[in-house]
């Protein structure tokens, strides 16, 4: 099961893997495939059996090139989490104050969502994997959050000289993540044959004219929550919206 490379000896096949692991683009395939490996193992044994010698032996590499490339055999589930919020925190914070808040986030979500498409393998195995454990679908919320807190962050400072900005921010955030994984969850569903590009523009197009046409929310004492929404598919963006709104009026929390 060992990715060795045809006509090496086991000793050559972990050099030129050390070697492809000192660029930058070897750094991404060989943690792709430690990703791949991971989930493939984890689907024939299941997560709990699986160890990190499991998945170094069907890469070919040693535990201390695992361990350089992730801290536990949790973390090389979501290969690309951080990495991808950092891109997101960049591409907000490189916004012009020409282009509308609105439009700056909801191209910042479809380019989360060409994250995930850009790879559907490891998308889609981890899809499966995260049903099936607990704690994998427990760390898949909290990243989930911070996609919103950071959103949320930005929203913050575009709409601060508007009427209710603390709520207004936290509810379009709270909405524009709440239909990009709508649209996401469809297209992982579909075994991604479901045109999610086109269905997330679509859906915020519809979100952006509701922000734009609403009342402004009122404040609230900024309490502290963390609300995580779950909506049917077959939901429209105003359903979604409307419930995130409503839950963040019942709890009064709009720190996001």
């Amino acid at each position: 099961m060992a990715c060795y490379i045809p006509g090496m000896t086991e000793a050559s096949s972990g050099d030129a893997k050390q070697r492809t692991g000192r660029t930058a683009d070897g750094r991404r395939q060989l943690r792709g495939a430690l990703a791949v490996a991971a989930l493939d193992l984890f689907a024939a044994k299941g997560y709990e059996a699986t160890t990190v010698e499991d998945i170094v032996t069907a890469v070919g590499v040693g535990r201390r090139t695992f361990f350089r490339h992730f801290r536990s055999k949790e973390e090389v589930v979501f290969p690309d989490h951080d990495e991808r919020l950092a891109g997101v925190v960049r591409e907000l914070e490189q916004a012009g104050e020409s282009e509308s808040p609105m439009a700056v986030v909801c191209r910042t979500a479809e380019t989360v969502l060409e994250m995930y498409l850009a790879d559907p393998e490891v998308s889609l195995k981890r899809f499966e994997l995260t049903r099936q454990v607990p704690s994998l679908r427990d760390r898949e919320i909290v990243s989930i959050d911070r996609y919103q807190r950071v959103f949320a962050r930005y929203l913050r400072q575009r709409f601060a000289e508007l009427p209710g900005a603390e709520l207004r921010a936290a509810v379009t955030a709270a909405t524009v993540v709440a239909t990009h994984n709508h649209v996401l969850r469809r297209w992982l569903k579909s075994g991604g044959g479901f045109d999610a590009r086109a269905a997330l523009r679509e859906a915020l197009r519809e979100v952006a004219v509701e922000e734009a046409s609403g009342a402004p929310p009122e404040e609230s004492d900024g309490t502290e929550e963390v609300v995580v929404g779950v909506v049917r598919t077959s939901k429209s963006t105003h359903d979604v919206r409307d419930r995130v709104e409503r839950a963040l009026r019942e709890i009064g929390g709009t720190s996001v």
